[in-house]
């Protein structure tokens, strides 16, 4: 079985770089294939249909993953049999009404444009009926309601870009894990698990798994650690990077609890391509079902628990 998972990852690289992680149509091919590869219902105890809400809206950087990822999304959830899913791109749903509607909102690759990096504040500015000191105001809100909606027990998966949506508010840093900071070029990266008995991530072999993407980096919240890692990538191997890093683990997938509410958050990926790997797309699954309450799992922080803290809190 090792043998195999090993082989699918070297193919899986060798395919993505002849392809040179190159955009690509979604087609009922490759929709049919998702669904092929995508896992079967569980069978949970949670018998209750859970309502998830897709978000999608981009002002900035424009991920062109961004409908793969909400078509992928919509099918590993409503496969499942345990989720109802509703998509938008409209920031109207961040209205406290909207919002509770729903057990869990993902955040599919929500880049805000810089320097102000807030896509609220953004996508008001097409708003002519509004003043500066009204748009402020506004997003402030549409900002605070969701932080409010996590906090008092509801669930929020952010992938890839996501955590960039409002990335120079330090209440949204907290509540993610983390913030932006910059990415090297994409390139193969190796990704290892931190515990591979984790229920997380027992999808994966523990040996990890191969893929390009472009291997984020982040700060703010980041570095109080104040999340259970899942993934991690090992800096000092990888091409371009910015700087020189004395602390050679950066975590690139974790999970953490906000108030009363559960936070997922995965990097993996920037392309495509690497959702053709039924490993990942189990460990979507399983973020899906830790944030809506029915796969109960360690989610301490590691400052507390002090695994690979020591060696990440040297880059302070």
């Amino acid at each position: 079985m090792k043998k195999t998972l090993i082989l699918f990852a070297l193919l899986l690289v060798a395919q993505i770089k002849a392809q040179e992680a190159e955009p690509f149509v979604i087609t009922e091919d490759w929709l049919s294939k998702i669904q092929s590869l995508a896992p079967d219902p569980s069978g949970t105890n949670d018998s209750e249909v859970k309502n998830l809400l897709i978000f999608s809206l981009h002002t900035g950087f424009e991920h062109w993953t961004i409908p793969h990822i909400e078509a992928v999304v919509q099918i590993i959830a409503e496969k499942s049999g345990g989720f109802k899913v509703t998509t938008s791109k409209d920031i109207s749903v961040f209205e406290k009404s909207n919002l509770k509607k729903y057990d869990a909102v993902i955040l599919n690759n929500n880049c805000s444009i810089g320097p102000k990096r807030d896509l609220f504040w953004d996508a008001l500015e097409k708003d002519n009926s509004l003043s500066e000191k009204a748009r402020n105001k506004k997003a402030k809100q549409l900002e605070t309601n969701l932080l409010n909606y996590v906090k008092k027990g509801h669930g929020l998966m952010v992938v890839h870009g996501g955590i960039v949506m409002q990335n120079n508010s330090n209440a949204f840093s907290e509540m993610v894990g983390g913030s932006f900071d910059y990415h090297p070029k994409q390139q193969a990266i190796q990704i290892n698990l931190v515990d591979a008995e984790h229920p997380m991530v027992k999808c994966f072999d523990p040996s990890g798994f191969a893929h390009i993407d472009e291997p984020y980096f982040f700060k703010n919240a980041y570095f109080d650690y104040n999340f259970r890692p899942l993934l991690y990538l090992e800096a000092d191997k990888l091409d371009g990077l910015k700087n020189e890093v004395p602390d050679t683990i950066k975590y690139v997938s974790w999970i953490k609890k906000y108030g009363k509410g559960k936070v997922f958050y995965s990097s993996p990926s920037h392309n495509a391509q690497s959702l053709e790997n039924p490993a990942l797309l189990q460990f979507y699954l399983n973020g899906l079902q830790y944030i809506t309450g029915s796969l109960e799992c360690d989610d301490s922080p590691i400052e507390r628990n002090h695994v690979g803290s020591k060696t990440a809190k040297s880059s302070r």
